[in-house]
Parts: C-alpha cells; structure tokens; sequence
C-alpha cells in the first residue's frame, strides 16, 4: 500500500467527520444532555463485558485521572457501573447500565440529517459507490478488530468481538 493512498484517507476522513459529527446528544427518556466526548465514552462501553478504566483510558488516548472525572459524571447520571475487579481489587470495570445502552442506542457519533444533506450532494451513482466503498472499509475494520490483541483495548472476557455482539444485538 502507498502512503499516498492513507494519506487520502487521513485528509478525508477528518472533513467528513467535522462535518456530520453530533455536537450533543440527548437522553430520549430524560432529555439530558451529552457532549460529543460523554457519547464517545459510551460507545466504547458494553453492557456484558467490561473495559478497565486504565484500558479505556488509554485507548482514548487521555490520563487515567482524567477519564476517571468523566466516568465520575457519567455514573452518578446512571449511565455506567463501576465495579472493582475480584480478582484484583486495584483494577476498576466499567459497564453499561439500561440507560447507558438507551443512550447509546440513541446516539451516534454522526448527526443523521447533516450525513444525510452530505450524501444528497453526491450524484446516485457516486453515492452508492462511496457507500459501498465505506462499508468494505467497515468490513476491513471489523477484521482488524478481530486481529487486535483484546489488552490493547483494555477487553476482558471470551467474546471475540464486542462491536459485533453489539450490532448483532440491535
């Protein structure tokens, strides 16, 4: 592969994603708030299998300090359990509850009216060609995953892969 060819992508995914990403996102239950961090925080989570802190931490690439303050947030809102690991009670688990799920289900990371204003600028054509496109990227993405070594991401657990579950799950 050619640099030339990631730094395509590098160059367009950032464009496409400034200009489709949600600001805030709210609770369709309590009509809360989230900002675009708060609803990443939850898309890395799983209502089965846990993350540690310390994983999720540095897969987002933030102090652990600093993701404990906004799990803090998230928690007493009610949308992740902490737990303390049994068998070592210096590490911290962290799930999704019922609501953690409601809130993720209802948000995405893109905004789907301006995703939607984006595609109708693109001829028929060209969009079907850019959808099909993106999802072999997704397919190629989704392997990538499955190669990863689960510490990477902080992944605990026998299921091999927690994007997988969650979408055969909706």
């Amino acid at each position: 592969m050619k640099v030339d060819v990631t730094q395509r992508l590098l160059a367009a995914y950032p464009r496409i994603f400034f200009a489709c990403h949600a600001r805030h996102v709210r609770d369709p239950r309590t009509r809360r708030r989230l900002s675009a961090h708060q609803a990443s925080i939850l898309d890395h989570l799983d209502s089965v299998e846990a993350i540690t802190l310390m994983g999720l931490a540095k897969h987002m690439g933030v102090t652990p300090a600093t993701m404990s303050l906004a799990i803090d947030r998230l928690e007493r809102r009610g949308y992740v359990l902490r737990e303390r690991d049994t068998a070592d009670k210096r590490r911290l688990r962290l799930r999704l509850t019922r609501a953690g799920v409601r809130m993720r289900e209802a948000s995405s990371v893109l905004e789907p009216s301006r995703v939607r204003s984006l595609l109708t600028e693109l001829p028929p054509h060209s969009r079907e060609t850019a959808l099909r496109g993106l999802e072999r990227l997704a397919r190629a993405a989704d392997q990538l995953m499955m190669k990863q070594p689960r510490e990477l991401f902080g992944l605990e657990g026998t299921a091999a892969n927690p994007m997988r579950r969650r979408k055969e799950a909706r």
